[in-house]
């Protein structure tokens, strides 16, 4: 047996605006559309998907006052990514910066609030040096 892929979920009270947000805004690929319901967003070689629901996500308090994430896209060059943001004048949480744990971080908001970091890995943690 063999597991392909891991897909993870957005809820999203206006499926058009995320997708919108997603696609124009960031750069990444609508690749598939359910009626005006479901959606699925390609960054790289994965894809995350969307679902529209009544109410706000009620996951969105949680992670802005536990500092957690939704989703974490790994990068090769998180400055460029930044700036690339920038120039689309998406709102910034956290601007680029080093972590003590080797990674050059950033970190932004979708058009519901779920919490988006980008990182570049810097280097090999310490507990994985040779």
């Amino acid at each position: 047996m063999h597991i392909s892929n891991v897909s993870a979920q957005l809820r999203t009270t206006d499926i058009a605006s995320s997708i919108d947000f997603y696609t124009t805004k960031l750069g990444f690929v609508l690749e598939f559309q359910y009626k005006d319901f479901y959606a699925g967003i390609r960054a790289g070689h994965h894809v995350f998907h969307l679902k529209l629901v009544d109410e706000r996500d009620p996951t969105i308090a949680f992670v802005d006052e536990h500092e957690h994430f939704h989703l974490y896209f790994q990068t090769d060059d998180a400055c460029a990514y930044a700036e690339f943001f920038k120039q689309r004048a998406i709102r910034f949480v956290e601007d680029v910066h080093d972590t003590a744990w080797g990674t050059r971080e950033f970190v932004i908001k979708d058009d519901q609030g779920h919490t988006l970091y980008f990182g570049q890995t810097l280097h090999a943690s310490p507990s994985h040096a040779p």
